[in-house]
């Protein structure tokens, strides 16, 4: 018998599409004029050893879909796919076995490769890479160089080549180290000290992002907060750029909202607390008289000196409520402000500080922390000396690392209050009718809205809006304070200390003896790429060394027109390859550049963008900004990269089953548990349960949650989690296409519901969408012959008006779906049609052929064979999308019962659109109707368009 069988027809027809190039991109230039493009992509993956999970196809299947749809549309696709294949995970397996994070690396590539060509996905595979390449890294290292020799210029709001930035007489006066150092304070790509997330064990700096509570992501190890010289980007010049660049991408809103609000774009005031090391009540204000005095003829500066703090505040209007000051940990005047009395309090607390991470210091829920300087500073609004504090809730990398604290008007700072028990002052009146308004008049409540100034000396009484900007001015005038914008974003890290990653195309000039001389130059462009060094073992040092560090003279000493130079020995993070290679998928080939100019203005900007949501602040950031600063380079012609970006929802494991049960082994609703003293759970009497797992065929569906079978008064909880090896929730696609077949579950992925919701597995799902697969196959295939052939059934005579009609539904419905990335409702009509003709005792051809033509983008093997077996010798991808003719779309004539007193007593046909004057007429008209009307007389007609006639007779 010749039943649906995946595992013969799948790999035949992935073998043949192979052989042929079936899905290679045509050139654009061969193609008619007029030609529509469609670039369509995916987010490629980092090809773990653990290789593919379905929720990996899900976002890959939809691209498929679209691409497949495209190229029956007539139009020219390019649908690539890659692997971002620098990582921590790669080196960690090095260090542990001594195998080359190369070989690892290409072996998880190839299972990636092989599990995606098991699923049909109709990539080019020509134009495969990864960003391991050496010629593909070439270019992630030139475009550093582009980096490192662009400086922003803010007046024309571009990046410029370093060669236009005028150097300052003055500067040029100094010698070439004075001028080096100028432009590296302008570079888009520089190094700098900065704080950063050192990680012992892994022997490397980690992003934030790679930081969960203290612990690398990797491996959960301690994290230190410590000053390193590495190399940062100065993304933080395109803040603005990147804001208003936002409003032409059709993407979420929720996506553009996160980056918006990353990027953190704020209006306020910067404002300058003179210092001071004591505060008795007699203090001479001298000092304090003579500073002002001074910056009143100076006016505010660009820095703000080691006499003073610097804050940034968006509230400029709550000064006077300003009780006490806040510096981070982290703060580069801390040594200065700390007393010799409170030296060893505040050294303990900022090492105890450094271990915490950012989301950790920032949790609203936790106690606030702190110590005293020892240090005061005098408040400028009113000249009062506030204390000077250092907590870690306070974080370096945003504003300048300084707060003035408003306990009255900010609800960390009141928390910080009371906990050490500072002052509150209340600056702002809130509405008479606030419910609080006494506690917050009184010092003992918070109050964070905007309303009218109260105890603020000659601003009584103003609105917030109003003090803001006035006392903004009247401080200025002094040269104490300064209207700023300030963005939450931060320069970015852009430095690891590990072998795996691209080394930077950066020499360090060295002098005869081996020093640095200050000196950098770029790796001219012939001499790239810089390849890794061989090392004897990749194991870090345990300190924050990299590395590359330990390779032979022969790799880090060059020699360059008679100087001597060594090489930089940090790598790039794993973020740098995937910055840019939607751009090399265009032109994967050019050794002489990056990418063929008429190419990228051909094939940009990408039309569809498909992947995950948590990429939305990292990987699409930063690709935007590498490409705008290769738009100001004039090195690609678009400004922004992805032009329509989709985020689909992630697929979470089965569902699993839960209750609890008491010591008796009896269940108990969860609903009757609480937790104790101690945290254990138990009864509300307060007796010991114990949790216990249901498998599926234990429960049962009532409602909207899960009962019990053999106890129906027990509701059970449900729930699905994240798949992941530690919970063994993860799903295999192999055994799937083993069990089902590719187009099973590629069918299913875009079944279960819309493409962005979030969705838990069900293997019982993937066989109801195989039943259908097999019913569209004996649609047309005798399964209980011998040989493959055509079912009777199938015959070459037009569609009947009905078939015609349903035939011309469907197009309709799964062309408009398809374009709309509705899979779900585009399956489910494919279904209906299904059903329709299993029941015809005719299927025409025409109706057969146009429903595998629909249906190919979602399940591409099953109709290349019926295809063929319809008698077809080419590939059913060649075929161009059917068209839906309008009026075939709704039926001629619609059958109508004819009620008389109730009775049915016969049936018309009528048009659709007849009215109730024209269906009363039928009515009468007919036979039957006259019979059981004989010599009635006939009192009412009701009438119901399109649905019935009721004739009332006497």
């Amino acid at each position: 018998m010749v039943r649906y069988n995946p595992t013969d027809i799948e790999p035949r027809w992935q073998a043949y599409w192979d052989k042929n190039q079936t899905y290679a991109t045509p050139s654009l230039k061969d193609l008619p004029p007029g030609t529509k493009k469609r670039y369509v992509l995916d987010m490629f993956p980092y090809p773990s050893g653990d290789g593919l999970h379905v929720g990996h196809p899900e976002g890959y299947t939809a691209t498929d879909i679209v691409s497949r749809f495209a190229r029956a549309c007539g139009e020219c696709v390019l649908h690539p796919m890659g692997f971002d294949a620098f990582g921590l995970p790669a080196e960690e397996h090095a260090i542990k076995t001594g195998e080359h994070p190369r070989v690892q690396t290409q072996r998880n590539i190839d299972n990636f490769t092989r599990q995606l060509k098991l699923l049909g996905f109709s990539y080019d595979w020509d134009r495969v890479l990864a960003t391991t390449d050496e010629q593909y890294f070439r270019w992630t290292q030139w475009i550093f160089t582009v980096l490192y020799d662009t400086w922003f210029d803010h007046d024309q709001q571009k990046g410029r080549p370093i060669a236009e930035l005028s150097v300052p007489d003055e500067v040029s006066r100094q010698g070439e180290a004075a001028i080096e150092a100028y432009r590296d304070s302008k570079r888009l790509a520089y190094q700098d000290d900065a704080l950063v997330n050192w990680c012992p064990k892994l022997g490397t700096v980690l992003a934030n992002e790679e930081v969960v509570d203290g612990k690398s992501e990797v491996g959960g190890h301690p994290v230190k907060r410590i000053p390193l010289r590495q190399w940062m980007l100065r993304i933080t010049d395109y803040a603005e750029r990147l804001i208003d660049g936002l409003d032409e991408l059709n993407w979420p809103s929720g996506i553009k909202k996160l980056q918006s609000d990353w990027i953190g774009r704020s209006t306020g005031a910067e404002v300058d607390f003179y210092l001071s090391t004591s505060a008795d009540a007699d203090v001479s204000t001298a000092p304090y008289e003579a500073f002002k005095r001074a910056r009143s003829a100076s006016g505010f500066p660009a820095k703000p000196g080691d006499d003073c703090l610097r804050v940034y505040t968006t509230r400029p209007d709550t000064l006077f409520g300003a009780t006490y000051m806040v510096v981070a940990p982290e703060h580069p005047l801390i040594d200065k402000l700390v007393t010799p009395s409170q030296k060893d309090l505040v050294d303990a607390y900022r090492e105890k500080a450094s271990f915490k991470s950012d989301r950790e210091r920032t949790d609203g829920d936790r106690a606030k922390t702190g110590v005293f300087t020892g240090t005061y500073a005098f408040n400028p609004a009113d000249g009062r000396l506030i204390p000077v504090w250092v907590a870690d809730y306070v974080l370096a990398g945003y504003g300048t690392g300084a707060i003035m604290a408003v306990p009255a008007h900010d609800i960390r700072d009141f928390e910080f209050a009371v906990e050490f028990d500072l002052p509150v002052i209340p600056v702002v009146d809130p509405p008479a009718d606030h419910d609080q308004r006494d506690e917050i008049l009184a010092g003992k409540a918070c109050f964070a809205a905007e309303g009218l100034a109260i105890n603020s000396g000659e601003f009584d009484g103003r609105t917030t809006d109003d003090v803001k900007s006035s006392l903004t001015a009247t401080l200025n005038e002094d040269g104490l304070a300064e209207q700023a914008i300030n963005y939450k974003l931060r320069d970015w890290l852009f430095s690891r200390q590990r072998f795996w990653g691209e080394p930077f195309p950066i020499l360090h000039e060295i002098d005869s003896e081996g020093n640095p001389t200050g000196i950098k130059r770029a790796v001219p462009d012939d001499q790239l790429p810089v390849t890794l060094p061989e090392l004897e073992d990749f194991k870090p040092h345990g300190r924050p060394e990299p590395p590359l560090a330990k390779a032979d003279d022969d790799w880090l000493i060059v020699e360059l027109d008679g100087k001597r130079y060594r090489r930089e020995t940090n790598t790039m993070p794993q973020w740098a390859g995937s910055c840019w290679y939607y751009l090399r998928y265009i032109d994967p080939n050019n050794a002489d550049v990056f990418i063929d100019p008429e190419l990228e203005k051909q094939w940009m900007p990408v039309d569809l963008y498909v992947g995950g949501a948590e990429h939305a602040v990292l990987h699409l950031l930063y690709s935007r900004f590498w490409h705008k600063v290769l738009f100001d380079r004039g090195h690609v012609s678009v400004p922004e990269p992805f032009g329509r970006l989709v985020n689909q929802g992630m697929i979470l494991g089965e569902v699993e089953f839960s209750g609890y049960v008491d010591e008796a082994g009896k269940p108990i609703t969860s609903k009757n548990v609480r937790k104790d003293a101690e945290g254990n759970r138990v009864t509300k009497d307060g007796n010991p349960v114990e949790p216990v797992s249901y498998s599926e065929d234990e429960v049962q569906k009532k409602g909207e949650g899960f009962i019990l079978k053999s106890d129906p008064s027990i509701k059970v909880d449900s729930r699905a989690f994240k798949m992941s090896k530690s919970r063994g929730n993860v799903v295999n696609p192999d055994s799937v296409v083993n069990q089902y077949g590719a187009d099973a579950l590629r069918l299913y992925e875009m079944f279960m519901g819309p493409l962005e919701a979030t969705k838990p597995w069900a293997m019982n799902g993937v066989g109801g969408v195989r039943s259908f697969l097999d019913r569209a196959w004996r649609m047309m295939v005798d399964d209980g012959a011998e040989e493959l052939a055509l079912i009777d059934a199938v015959v070459d005579t037009p569609c009947d008006e009905d078939q015609r009609r349903v035939l011309h539904q469907t197009i309709r419905k799964v062309t408009e779906d398809t374009q709309a990335m509705s899979f779900n409702t585009a399956i489910a009509k494919m279904m209906e049609f299904t059903n329709y003709f299993t029941k015809s005792e005719t299927r025409p051809r025409e109706a057969m052929e146009s429903f595998l033509i629909l249906l190919a983008p979602y399940a591409p093997h099953l109709c290349e064979e019926l295809w063929s077996v319809l008698g077809h010798s080419g590939s059913i991808t060649k075929e161009a999308w059917p068209k839906w003719d309008e009026s075939a779309l709704t039926e001629s004539s619609v059958e109508i019962p004819v009620q008389v007193n109730g009775k049915v007593r016969g049936k018309i046909s009528v048009a659709p659109d007849a009215s109730q004057d024209e269906m009363k007429e039928a009515a009468l008209a007919a036979d039957s109707v006259k019979q059981a009307i004989a010599d009635k007389n006939v009192v009412k007609a009701i009438v119901i368009p399109g649905r019935m006639v009721n004739l009332v007779v006497k």
